[in-house]
């Protein structure tokens, strides 16, 4: 389902004699122009937004209309994040301009949806050279609609899915470890190798010297590749890269299919690429925030959060958690239900949550997680047995047995869970014993 908001634009955004003129639709106020400033390299940036914004075009498992799918863009302080997701939301796109990336001022903050139409994308690929580029982050003022001219005003759907997809995006990438760094010409050989775009395999590319080796299964120190094809948005931004990262979170011999990150790094922007486990896999379906999301407190704790979070490129959770009186843990799950809502991302690169400015829904968690009421529905009616690390729990008229791991995580003897294995989070008989725990704990 498609969360449906209004924007409005003042006009088309276009590549103007003065430079790039990205029109946005929000913000602290009435379309603002929270930036304002010449990029650095502006082929480079050029070829990043052309990058995000194909990304949103392209359903890397099924064709889509990408009529209304237009990235996200957010202001803070001394940084301009560019995101989306593809139309089947197994990639996420980002590109961070950094400091280095930018002559001018992030003049105020906040988060919008970016107006990227065919006759910019056209414009963006004729940037090249040193030729100067110019971004205006929305207009200062708002042109009201008379006899003479009108305000261009779109309904814009900002999908659902790439909701849920930014709260199970975040979660999965905190997890994530630096796993290898490869030199542009050797990535650039790299990613000339990989299969093509059709390809639905599950790779694996290990750290061989100053390049990546590609295998069929996983082994430590390994980075889950599934569907090389949609690394494809990289390419364009190659030649101004100087390095390849990579990042993934902790594998084994035997482990399962992993979402991974490809980051391109030209020392003045970054682009990355965050690829679900398997090509028809999207994130918005991952399960991965739910264990967070199951505390008693964490509306409570998210609303807080919230209050303290600013606009620090890097969000400190230690600090974070000294300033709210809160542990830790429970700051994490806090931040992992503002991610419900789109209001926290994750930077690998530094290791660090971001801020994004868009309305806090509390019941958004429930609304877009069965498993979570299901799970509610489930303590509400006492239909969990504890026997130690093992439970009972009575869904209609059978009954399952839960496990609780050593890890942390859960085994059940549902259906859900002999499908999917703990792949897609737990299931809600899982989610109903780790609420009933920590009530008792």
């Amino acid at each position: 389902m498609n969360a449906v908001q209004t924007y409005r634009y003042l006009q088309p955004s276009a590549l103007r004699t003065a430079g790039l003129d990205l029109q946005t639709s929000g913000g602290p106020a009435a379309n603002p122009r929270f930036f304002s400033g010449f990029l650095t390299t502006p082929a480079a940036a050029a070829a990043g937004l052309l990058a995000v914004a194909e990304v949103a075009r392209t359903r890397y498992h099924q064709p889509v209309s990408p009529a209304s799918l237009d990235p996200v863009v957010t202001g803070s302080r001394n940084r301009l994040r560019f995101e989306s997701f593809s139309g089947c939301c197994g990639v996420y796109a980002r590109m961070d301009v950094v400091p280095a990336g930018f002559d001018g001022e992030v003049v105020g903050h906040g988060t919008t949806n970016v107006d990227v139409n065919p006759p910019l994308r056209e414009a963006l690929a004729r940037v090249g050279g040193i030729e100067p580029l110019h971004l205006a982050v929305g207009p200062d003022d708002l042109t009201v609609s008379t006899m003479e001219g009108a305000v261009v005003e779109r309904k814009v759907p900002l999908p659902g899915r790439w909701v849920r997809g930014f709260a199970e995006v975040h979660v999965l990438t905190a997890g994530f470890e630096p796993r290898a760094e490869v030199p542009a010409a050797e990535a650039a050989a790299f990613l000339r190798r990989l299969p093509g775009g059709s390809d639905r395999s599950v790779l694996w590319a290990v750290p061989a010297g100053r390049t990546l080796r590609l295998t069929s299964r996983p082994a430590p120190g390994a980075v889950c590749l599934a569907g090389a094809g949609r690394l494809a948005a990289l390419r364009g931004l190659l030649r101004h890269a100087r390095t390849l990262r990579v990042y993934g979170p902790t594998v084994r011999t035997g482990s399962p299919a992993v979402p991974s990150t490809w980051e391109l790094d030209t020392g003045s922007l970054r682009l990355s690429l965050t690829l679900s486990p398997e090509p028809y896999r999207g994130f918005s379906g991952e399960g991965a925030a739910l264990l967070a999301l199951a505390g008693d407190e964490v509306i409570d704790d998210a609303e807080l959060v919230s209050a303290l979070l600013s606009w620090d490129p890097t969000i400190d959770v230690v600090a974070l958690a000294e300033a709210a009186g809160l542990p830790d843990d429970r700051v994490r799950a806090a931040l992992a239900q503002l991610g419900t809502a789109g209001r926290v991302g994750y930077d690998v690169a530094d290791a660090g949550y971001f801020h994004r400015v868009m309305p806090h829904d509390a019941g958004r968690a429930e609304r877009d997680n069965p498993r979570l009421v299901g799970a509610r529905t489930l303590v509400e009616q006492g239909a969990v047995r504890r026997d130690g690390d093992h439970a009972t729990v009575r869904s209609g008229d059978e009954d399952y047995r839960v496990r609780r791991l050593p890890d942390g995580g859960f085994t059940c003897t549902c259906r859900w869970w002999a499908k999917h294995q703990g792949q897609r989070g737990p299931c809600k008989h899982a989610l109903a014993v780790s609420m009933v725990a920590e009530v008792t704990a």
